[in-house]
Parts: C-alpha cells; sequence; structure tokens
C-alpha cells in the first residue's frame, strides 16, 4: 500500500475498511474445490486432467502438502533457499506424489505482502509461480496472505491477475490471515471472483515465526457465520465448531479470537441455563 507508514516490524498502518457488495448467495464447500463450477475458464488441459484426478479419488484422506514463497526475502527467512531453488525441490517429490496417488496442494506463501520487502508483492510473481506449480503436477493452489496485509483491491488485482494467467478459479484456494481484521473482506471480493475454497483455523489459530506481527488464519467459525448470512450450504456445523475452538484455545492457553465461536458459546451456554 503506497504512501502508508510503517511499524517498527514492517508492517503498514492499516487501511479504512474497504467498500464491498454483499455478493449471492453460494454453496460454498470448505473441503470440496469442485463444490460449485467457475464461471470463467483457464489453462484446460492440464486443469481438467487434474480435476479427473482428484473426482477419481473421492475416499482420498491424505494429501501432500509444499510451501513456497512469493518473494525471495521470505523464501529464504522460512525456507533457507531461493525460489527456484525451492521449485527444483518440489520436482520430484511431486512426480513420486502423484506415482503413489497423493493429491499435491501447493502453498504461495506471501502472496499479498511480505514481513520484509512490504506489502506490494507483485502479483503476476505469484501468477507466474502458480502457473509453474499447476504445470509441475499440483492439483490445488492455496494463495496465502501470510502477513494479513491483504486488502479489497489488491485481492482483486491479484485474482484477475492469476485469471489473466490462465489460471482457473477450481484450481485455487485462498488462505488469509486477520491481522488488519480484513479476512473476511477479502473473502467476499474472492466470492464474487468466483473462488469456491477458502482455508480457516477454530479459533483464529495460527501464524508463522518468519511473520512477525501477523496473527492467526481467519477463525473457521466467523467464516462459517459468514457464508450462512449469504445463504451458503457449507456442510459445517457452527456449534459443534464453535465447542472446538473454545476447547482447544482454552486446552493451549490461547485466547479464542473468534467473535462468531464466542458468541455462539454464549448463546448455547444462556440456553442450557434456561
Amino acid at each position: 500500500m503506497k504512501g502508508s507508514s510503517s511499524s517498527s516490524t514492517g508492517y503498514p498502518t492499516p487501511p479504512p475498511s474497504p467498500k464491498h457488495d454483499s455478493g449471492p448467495a453460494m454453496n460454498t464447500s470448505s473441503s470440496d474445490p469442485n463444490a460449485m463450477p467457475s464461471s470463467t475458464s483457464g489453462v484446460d488441459g492440464m486443469s481438467q486432467s487434474r480435476q479427473n484426478t482428484l473426482q477419481s479419488q473421492p475416499s482420498q484422506k491424505h494429501e501432500v502438502s509444499i510451501f513456497l514463497a512469493a518473494t525471495e526475502s521470505f523464501s529464504q527467512k522460512n525456507t533457507n533457499c531461493s525460489i527456484q531453488e525451492s521449485l527444483d525441490r518440489f520436482a520430484p517429490l511431486m512426480q513420486q506424489s502423484k506415482q503413489e496417488g497423493y493429491p499435491v496442494r501447493a502453498y504461495i506463501s506471501v502472496a499479498l505482502g511480505c514481513p520484509f520487502e512490504g506489502p506490494d508483492t507483485d502479483p503476476h510473481v505469484v501468477a507466474n509461480l502458480a502457473v509453474k506449480l499447476l504445470e509441475m503436477g499440483a492439483d490445488e493452489i492455496s494463495v496465502a496472505d501470510t502477513t494479513g496485509m491483504g486488502t479489497a483491491p489488491r485481492t482483486r488485482t491479484l485474482l484477475r491477475t492469476l485469471h489473466e494467467a490462465g489460471v482457473r478459479n477450481e484450481d485455487l484456494a485462498l488462505h488469509f490471515h486477520d491481522t488488519f481484521g480484513q479476512a473476511l473482506v477479502n473473502t467476499m471480493i474472492s466470492l464474487e471472483q468466483g473462488i469456491r475454497t477458502f482455508d480457516s483455523a477454530v479459533g483464529g489459530l495460527g501464524g508463522c515465526p518468519y511473520s512477525p506481527g501477523a496473527t492467526g488464519n481467519v477463525s473457521t467459525e466467523d467464516l462459517v457465520y459468514t457464508l450462512h448470512s449469504l445463504g451458503a450450504n457449507t456442510g459445517v456445523d457452527l456449534e459443534e465448531v464453535s465447542r472446538i475452538g473454545g476447547w482447544i484455545t482454552g486446552e493451549i492457553g490461547k485466547g479464542n479470537s473468534s467473535s462468531a465461536g464466542k458468541a455462539t458459546m454464549a448463546r448455547l451456554r444462556r440456553e442450557a441455563s434456561a
């Protein structure tokens, strides 16, 4: 975000919450990237092959996850190698995973801002990496706002750049952190752009030791509540996931950062005592 001030951790001053449309009600699944067809098209041959692979393995319980970064600084800090070295290391792993029948999920970290290089991660770098990973055999790309710097305009720009590079919506997941409280705003933008798969964590847990200042992932409870408010069918029981979020944050002694989770638990306690 140009022209903004920065704190000692390199984080920009959080921007005002951007205005956005509420978006249409959608049948959204957090676990099935094929729950809804996308209205956009992309690199057809390899994408169709990946979709056929996923559809032929409905009972697959394991997958291989790989992580690389969209900036050289974060790549060196997080994985002690360059971006190209990451790609070179992944090639044989991905080939073996495919041979063994395991789907591969590739994460692109700091796609909307880097704690060492600032908030303006080049969306074309992210798109180029996504294309390379898909060509190498990745079944799904999780584009991660590791720092939580993402804003509505930059999220929209990134998704349009990915689309222009030929990356299909059904090959993408979005992974938002909520450092500046923008994760749900960015989720709304992503929904409007046709994305149907989102990462989250109960109680807003998560984080990265090499992303100073960043908070956890968007909470599953808040994400589910928002999607349900749009009329979406997620298949997730909000009450049960709220109980889990309350339990696990208590077990590890970390504050529950989910507004929807805490509100749901308060309602359940009131109903139980009535």
